[in-house]
């Protein structure tokens, strides 16, 4: 299978909205509890093309399998080398090496951008997500317990972090 990583465009948004409400309905991978509309989806998409943050998708054969993205993560001037980044695949793109063809794609977007650092939020749970990204390099720095609640569960937040130059 031959994927392509490209910038989204808006006739991606409708894909990139069914990636986002599965997660939301079927996984803490999102703590969202409500499914996004169309127009939600697409006002996110305008946003981050206003603020100059990337939105990328991986296709093959013309059909989206997964996005990923950057953006704020604080809103403090402090903050502004420092970017917290998404990323979402399809239930059929899992475990095939697209999230990382995203990834080394999106990391590269912040290097050259002049970001220092990338943080990622991982729940707790999620074993997968835990050691993809320590695959890519990002190393465990903070652990909060109990911070969120879905499915009647309490659940753990990890954060992640990326350290895109030298020090």
């Amino acid at each position: 299978m031959k994927v392509l990583i490209r910038a989204a465009r808006e006739s991606d948004v409708p894909a990139i909205l069914e990636i986002n409400n599965h997660e939301i309905l079927y996984s803490t991978v999102n703590y969202d509890f409500d499914p996004k509309t169309l127009d939600w989806q697409l006002d996110w998409f305008n946003q981050k093309m206003k603020t100059g943050f990337p939105v990328l998708v991986a296709e093959t054969e013309g059909k989206v399998l997964g996005f990923a993205t950057y953006g704020t993560f604080r809103a403090k001037p402090g903050y502004r080398f420092t970017v917290e980044h998404s990323v979402y695949l399809s239930t059929e793109a899992r475990g095939k090496g697209i999230g990382k063809l995203l990834m080394i794609d999106l990391i590269q977007i912040a290097k050259s951008a002049g970001y220092h650092t990338m943080i990622g939020g991982v729940d707790g749970s999620n074993a997968h997500s835990y050691r993809f990204h320590e695959k890519l390099g990002f190393r465990e720095v903070a652990r909060f317990k109990e911070t969120a609640r879905k499915f009647d569960t309490w659940l753990d937040l990890i954060f992640m972090q990326l350290m895109l130059e030298e020090t």
